[in-house]
């Protein structure tokens, strides 16, 4: 993770929380008097989130203590101990709500994304995320799919070519598309097509495709196209996958299948921050 754009991320977020100031804190706590903050689970999970306790806590008070108890990636247990923080009172209460909202979420994501690498495991399929993200949070999101053991497509729309449905409608189809990207990009650079029909994979695979991404497709409808796409090309499925269904799509032969859940609905993992009696 950037730790510059997340130090820049968190300045925004203090700036909107905080305001002009924190009216609770800074009068109470008028004298620098110093406590201690524990993060404990109230679920079960996998923890993710600890470059943000600590530099959002260091943005608030350089002398803070930070103690971080779990690694990103690991599990954690309800009533386990995340991470204990030393610090000036008033700083410990004004960044907390920030910092566990973002603890809380990017853990539920990380959870997400192990449930789901579990449902595939020893197929050879590798579950990635989407661009269906929350806006200022993209960079946190798709690293904690990473973290419980999912991939990242796309970061964003300049790291690879991607022909979708309108894409190939404006363009008239999906030969004259990727030959006229294919004209102007390095060769550095994949190109996918999104596809639904045989025709449309075969158009693809004539015309250069990188990869191949059966869109909305039922599993033994991509059985049937994958078949079509020579080795070398790879596969994703996407669309209407859940995990509800998820677990249907292992078998499929595709290399990827990415899923929009598990950023874009994602439940926060239940955590609290708590002044522990001693």
């Amino acid at each position: 993770m950037n730790k510059i754009k997340l130090m820049q991320a968190l300045q925004q977020f203090y700036i909107e929380d905080i305001g002009e100031r924190d009216l609770t804190s800074d009068i109470l706590f008028q004298d620098n008097s110093r406590g201690e903050i524990t993060f404990v689970a109230k679920a079960d999970g996998i923890f993710c989130g600890k470059a943000v306790i600590e530099t959002g806590y260091k943005l608030m008070d350089e002398t803070a203590e930070i103690n971080i108890c779990k690694q990103d990636g690991q599990e954690i247990k309800k009533g386990g101990i995340l991470a204990v923080v030393q610090g000036d009172i008033a700083s410990l209460l004004k960044g907390e709500r920030v910092i566990l909202n973002l603890v809380q979420r990017m853990s539920g994501i990380a959870t997400n994304a192990h449930k789901a690498s579990e449902i595939v495991k020893g197929t050879g399929i590798k579950i990635c995320d989407t661009r269906k993200t929350t806006p200022g949070l993209r960079m946190l999101e798709k690293y904690a799919v990473t973290c419980g053991g999912g991939f990242n497509h796309r970061m964003s729309l300049s790291d690879s070519v991607m022909i979708k449905d309108n894409h190939i409608s404006f363009a008239g189809s999906i030969a004259k598309a990727v030959h006229k990207v294919k004209e102007k990009i390095g060769h550095t650079v994949k190109v996918e097509v999104e596809t639904e029909t045989e025709e449309q994979v075969l158009e693809a695979v004539a015309a250069g495709a990188d990869i191949i991404m059966f869109d909305n497709r039922k599993p033994e409808e991509i059985r049937e196209l994958i078949s079509l796409v020579p080795d070398g090309i790879i596969t994703e499925a996407s669309g209407g996958i859940s995990f509800d269904n998820l677990a249907e799509y292992r078998n499929t032969g595709v290399h990827f299948i990415s899923l929009g859940c598990l950023t874009h609905s994602v439940q926060a993992l239940d955590i609290s921050v708590k002044v522990l009696a001693k």
